[in-house]
Formats: C-alpha cells, sequence, structure tokens
C-alpha cells in the first residue's frame, strides 16, 4: 500500500511572541506576520525518472502556487537508518524554530519496517542541524507519515503517526524535545483502518483528517480534548482521482481552509485539493486545477505559514529555478511538453518529465521577444514549422532564430497569465489543438475558447 502523505499548515508566532519566549499559536492558527508560506516533499514520477527521497523545499506567496527552491534538489538527505525520506512534516515550536519530521523509508518497499523517525532543527529553514533519529516504539510495524502539534493541556507536543498493531491504527508519543519520547500510546483507532493522519488545533478544537483504508476516501473527525480515542468523525469521505491519501490541512492567511491530497492511480503523483471557509462544517469544495501548481513531482508534503523575512531568507538560499514551465489555460492538468520532437500539451505528471521543462531565453531573433530552450535537449528550440510547433536544433540560420521567437503578451483569455505571439508572423499565436502546438491568427475579437487555447501560466 503506498504511504500516504499527511501535512499540515503550522501555525507561526510573530516576531514579539518568539522574541519572549511565547508558546505559539495552535497548530493551524496563523499569526498576523505571516504572509506567505513554505512545503517540505519529496519527489517521485510515475516511472521513477524523477523519484528521490531527500527533503525538498518550496515556497508560495499564495498557498496555491508553489516554487520548487534549490532546481528542485534536496537540500538534506537522512545519512542514517534506510538513508531516504518519506513525508516530511514541518512544524514551528513554541520558540518560533522549527523541527522536520519524516518516515525512515526509501523508495517504495513497503515490506521494511523501521521503529524510527528522521529529525532536524531548522531556525528559519535555511539550514537543518542536530539530525537524529528517534525510537518510537519496539513493535514489528512500520513508523509512516508523521504528524505533530502542540497539546496545550499536556504542555507537551504530541507526534501522530501511522503504525499497524495487528490493525492500522494511529499512535502517538509525547514529548518536549523531539529527542525523547513517552511510550507509544494509540491515538485513533476505529473499525477500520486509517492511514496518514494530519492534526491541526483551532479555536480549542483538535482536528484530524486521515484516511479510511475500506473505501479509500479522506474524511475529518474532532475532539475537544484532543485526548488519545477522544475523536468523532464529522465529515463525509472525500476523494479526487481514483485513489488518494496523504490528507494535508492548511489554514490560509485569510482565515480560510484547504486541504490537499495525493493521488496515485490512475497515475502516481497528482495533487487534488478542496475549499472551506470554516473547518467545523462540512462543506469542502474542489478547486479547479487551474488555480493551484504543486512543485514539480512534489509528493506527501507538509505546508505552513512563513513570514517575509522567512521566505527572502529561503529564497536566497537556496535559489529558484532556472527553468519553466508552461500550463494551459483550459486544459490545466496540461503543459507543454515535447514528445518525438512534437510540441503538444499533456497530462502531468509524466516521464519522462523533463521534456516539459524549458529555459525561456531572450529571443533568438530579438533579445525583446523569448524563446524556449529545452532542458534536456541543450541547443533545441521549439519552433514553428508550416505553423506546427516542433523541437528542433538551432541550425543557426536566420529563418530558425525567427521562428524561434515570440513575444510574450498578456493572456488573450487571462490577463494575469500570458500568450505568445510569434516574431515572425505576428497575427499569430502558439496555441494547442487537438494537443498539438501551433501558431494561428488569434486576437481579442477570436472565440473565447481559442483565445484560452492560446493561454498559459509561466510557472515553475
Amino acid at each position: 500500500m503506498p504511504l500516504t502523505r499527511r501535512a499540515f499548515t503550522v501555525g507561526a508566532l510573530s516576531a514579539a511572541a518568539a522574541a519572549s519566549g511565547a508558546l505559539s499559536l495552535p497548530r493551524g492558527a496563523l499569526a498576523a506576520a505571516n504572509t506567505a508560506y513554505a512545503m517540505a516533499y519529496f519527489t517521485e514520477t510515475p516511472n521513477g525518472l524523477g523519484a528521490d527521497y531527500g527533503l525538498h523545499l518550496a515556497v508560495s506567496r499564495d498557498g496555491l502556487n508553489w516554487t520548487p527552491l534549490n532546481q528542485n534538489n534536496p537540500v538534506v538527505t537522512p545519512t542514517a537508518g534506510q538513508l531516504g525520506l518519506r513525508d516530511p512534516f514541518v512544524l514551528r515550536r513554541t520558540d518560533g524554530t522549527f523541527v522536520v519530521l519524516a518516515t525512515d523509508l526509501k523508495g517504495t518497499n513497503w515490506g521494511l519496517t523501521s521503529q524510527y523517525l528522521h529529525v532536524w532543527d531548522s531556525a528559519d529553514l535555511t539550514a537543518f542541524t542536530g539530525y537524529r533519529r528517534i525510537r518510537m516504539h519496539t513493535l514489528d510495524t512500520h513508523t509512516w507519515a508523521p504528524t505533530a502539534f502542540w497539546d496545550a493541556a499536556r504542555g507537551q507536543y504530541a507526534i501522530v503517526y501511522s503504525a499497524n498493531n495487528g490493525r492500522d491504527v494511529f499512535l502517538v508519543n509525547y514529548t518536549s524535545d523531539f529527542r525523547t519520547v513517552s511510550a507509544p500510546q494509540v491515538y485513533f483507532s476505529p473499525a477500520f483502518g486509517v492511514l496518514d493522519g494530519d492534526v491541526v488545533v483551532d479555536g480549542g478544537t483538535t482536528y484530524l483528517y486521515y484516511k479510511n483504508l475500506d473505501d479509500g476516501y479522506l474524511y475529518g473527525a474532532r475532539s475537544t480534548t484532543a485526548a488519545p480515542n477522544s475523536f468523532t468523525t464529522y465529515t463525509s469521505g472525500l476523494r479526487q482521482g481514483s485513489a488518494i491519501e496523504a490528507p494535508l490541512l492548511l489554514r490560509t492567511n485569510e482565515g480560510g481552509w484547504r486541504l490537499w491530497g495525493d493521488s496515485f492511480s490512475p497515475v502516481n503523483n497528482d495533487y487534488y485539493a478542496w475549499s472551506t471557509t470554516t473547518i467545523s462544517g462540512n462543506s469542502w469544495t474542489p478547486l479547479n486545477q487551474r488555480d493551484y501548481t504543486p512543485p514539480l513531482n512534489s509528493k506527501h508534503g507538509s505546508m505552513i505559514g512563513i513570514t517575509d523575512g522567512e521566505y527572502a531568507a529561503m529564497v536566497n538560499r537556496w535559489g529558484t529555478p532556472n527553468w519553466v514551465r508552461l500550463k494551459s489555460s483550459n486544459l490545466p492538468d496540461r503543459y507543454v511538453r515535447h514528445a518525438d520532437r512534437i510540441a503538444r500539451v499533456d497530462a502531468y505528471p509524466f516521464d519522462p518529465y523533463q521534456d516539459q521543462m524549458w529555459r525561456m531565453v531572450p529571443g533568438l531573433a530579438d533579445a525583446a521577444g523569448v524563446s524556449f530552450e529545452s532542458v534536456n535537449y541543450p541547443g533545441n528550440y521549439l519552433r514553428h514549422y508550416d505553423y506546427a510547433v516542433r523541437l528542433d536544433p538551432n541550425d543557426g540560420t536566420a529563418t530558425f532564430r525567427a521562428d524561434a521567437t515570440f513575444h510574450r503578451t498578456a493572456g488573450l483569455a487571462d490577463a494575469t497569465w500570458s500568450s505568445f505571439r510569434s516574431y515572425n508572423y505576428p497575427t499569430r499565436y502558439l496555441r494547442h489543438y487537438d494537443y498539438r502546438l501551433r501558431i494561428e491568427p488569434l486576437g481579442a475579437g477570436s472565440p473565447a475558447v481559442d483565445r484560452h487555447d492560446a493561454t498559459f501560466r509561466v510557472t515553475a
């Protein structure tokens, strides 16, 4: 059974609270200073070409569209245990610093068991120190998908994770320092198996979202005490795609909530999301994939609110990608890629995943325009030929340079997105038709469907 990843939105301290050592807000609550978000994850692709079991980071201004850092390479990788991680979770501690917990498992060898979790400390997510593994139990079972929160009634942190004590349950250990932990207790064990818990505290209520292994849906449960075995399920089942796991809760800076889920079928590695104005109700609304863009190849992550200063420090330390992707406006699960040298829009995820990665460089024929150089075929560019768009090597001719140059404009269907007008056929724009890319005459008066075909989000 694939690991599910639970992640959470963690509340952040205000600068004043952090300085004074005051307790952080409950998990899920965000201080006013939070204006951005960070995400931790590992990577996989359908055929495994993009698999990397180290800690990856991304940032976002809106909590919907994410920019991977460090060229989407890991920022740290475990050096003990199974030498890889899954399901990283980031928590802001009561002193304002961070702790990272992760499953001790590399790859998809579900038969391997570990009684340990990987742990790192971090002041601001620009460096990771104090690496260790903590032993959670002595059972012959796994220790998957950790989540953690501050339990104010106990004055300790609770670490909740998936295990099997004869059935699939959540166990909990309590800790003050993420170095030593209490003996494990059963935390949630309804009349069916459960996987991938994510916990937040809001308004005196503790919410636990999980996967029901009997029916494959995601559900929410809640408790007024956060004590073990005190949760009651209150939502209907949620699913997008044909198989989903790893519920991930995020309270937005605007006060609403999002729930993310990681779908692994019909293709591995596809995030879906829902939104609600109040987590206490049962009214989750699916989001259109047009409205969000997870980090490239991201799996089973966690999200947390961060400040402007933390956002800037992370970007300065790790850097943003030197490549872009082009997301279709009206087919938002599809990205521009090359396949057998034909330019087309295909549903992501796919392998080779690098086929969708482009270096957007100054136009070969006009530096005020842009050209798209393939990341995995350097020196090859998107160009039109008989109005069809394909990937060809730069032959150095003026004709090639002109065919491979486009002027970026406001999106014909959405001015916040982009359209690309041909340099040497200036009435024609890049658009998809029957999933293949062409240049065709378009403008403000063109039918809406045609304008959407020619509108793309430039993203990472």
